[in-house]
C-alpha cells in the first residue's frame, strides 16, 4: 500500500497463500471445507484508482477481465483486496478449465470470480484476523446471483465433503483452519485434496531403467501432445503382455523427444490412466490397463 500525491491509497498485489497438496482432507471441527474450483487463481484490487485484476504470479490482467472489473467496481467498497478464482461453468454447472481460455478472449460474459478470502478492506489490513472472521465480512460484501460469487463452506466432515465432491465430478476440495491468519506462500493452514479421474491416452513408449520403476509415456488422444508419464501398476502377467506388445509395435521417437531409456512405439496402443482431476498434464498418474486401437 502507498499514498498518492492527493492522499489517495494505492494498494499493491499480495502474493497468495498456497495450499499444501494432501492425499485426504483433515478431520476435526477446526477446519472448514470448500470446493476447489478449476480456474485461474486471481486477485481483485479495488482502490481510488479503480479496479485491477492480477494473476497468481502478480501479472496485471485487468484488460483481459474487463467485464469482471466493471462488476467489481459496483461492490460499494472504497478499497479492498479479494482472493479468489476466475472460472467458466459448463452445461453441468461445473467449472471448466478447458473452456476458460476461450472465454477470456471471446466470451467475457461467461466469466465468474469466486471469492474465498478478503485481505484488505477500507483502510484495514485483515490478514491477521482469523479466517472465519475475514470470510464473514467477505460474505456480507458480495450480493447473491452476480458474476462475483462467494465460495460457501460445505457442511460435514472432511471425508464426507470429499466423497460428495468426488461424486459430483469436481476437481477437489480445500480445507482451511478456521482460526488461521493469511500468510503469503506455501502453507499447511490450507490443505487441498484432489480427486482422481480415469481417461484414455495414446501410448508413446515405455521408459525402463535398471533399478527404477517403469513408466508409460502418454500423449493426448488424437493430437500427439505429450502429457506426461504414468507409473505402471499392472500385475506381472499384464506387464509382460504390455512389454510384448510394445516390442511388436516398436517405432521411432516422436520429434523433439530424447529419452534414451525409452522403447518407443508406433501409434495404436491406448493406455487407461488414473490421474489427478483438473490438471492440464498428468500428475500422480498410474497406468491401469491398455488395449490396441480397433
Amino acid at each position: 500500500m502507498r499514498k498518492l500525491a492527493g492522499g489517495e491509497v494505492r494498494l499493491s498485489f499480495i502474493p497468495p497463500l498456497m495450499p499444501t497438496l494432501v492425499e485426504k482432507p483433515p478431520e476435526g471441527d477446526g477446519w472448514s471445507h470448500e470446493v476447489k474450483f478449476d480456474g485461474y487463481r486471481s486477485q481483485i484490487i479495488i482502490d481510488e484508482e479503480g479496479v485491477r485484476i492480477f494473476t497468481r504470479r502478480g501479472l496485471d490482467w485487468t484488460s483481459k477481465y474487463r467485464d469482471l472489473a466493471a462488476v467489481a467496481a459496483s461492490l460499494g467498497v472504497e478499497c479492498a483486496i479479494l482472493d479468489g478464482e476466475i472460472i467458466v461453468l459448463n452445461d453441468a454447472g461445473l467449472s471448466d478449465f478447458g473452456a476458460l481460455r476461450k472465454a477470456i478472449t471471446r466470451r467475457q460474459h461467461d466469466l465468474y470470480f469466486v471469492a474465498f478470502d478478503l485481505l484488505y478492506l477500507n483502510g484495514h489490513d485483515l490478514r491477521d484476523m482469523p479466517l472465519e472472521d475475514r470470510r464473514e465480512i467477505l460474505a456480507e460484501m458480495i450480493p447473491a446471483g452476480g458474476r462475483i460469487q462467494f465460495s460457501e463452506a460445505l457442511p460435514g466432515t472432511g471425508a464426507a465433503v470429499f466423497h460428495l465432491v468426488d461424486q459430483a465430478g469436481l476437481e477437489g476440495m480445500v480445507s482451511k483452519r478456521k482460526d488461521s491468519k493469511y500468510r503469503s506462500g506455501p502453507s499447511t493452514s490450507w490443505l487441498k485434496a484432489k480427486c482422481y479421474a480415469v481417461g484414455e491416452f495414446d501410448l508413446l513408449g515405455i521408459e525402463r531403467e535398471p533399478g527404477k520403476p517403469a513408466f508409460a509415456l502418454m500423449a493426448e488422444r488424437g493430437t500427439g501432445r505429450y502429457v506426461g508419464s504414468a507409473f505402471i501398476t499392472l500385475n506381472r502377467e499384464m506387464r509382460e503382455r504390455l512389454w510384448q506388445r510394445v516390442q511388436q509395435h516398436a517405432g521411432a521417437a516422436p520429434k523433439g523427444m530424447k529419452r534414451p531409456a525409452t522403447q518407443w512405439v508406433k501409434p495404436g496402443l491406448i493406455g487407461r490412466v488414473k490421474h489427478l482431476r483438473g490438471e492440464e498434464d498428468l500428475r500422480h498418474a498410474s497406468l491401469q490397463d491398455f488395449r490396441e486401437e480397433t
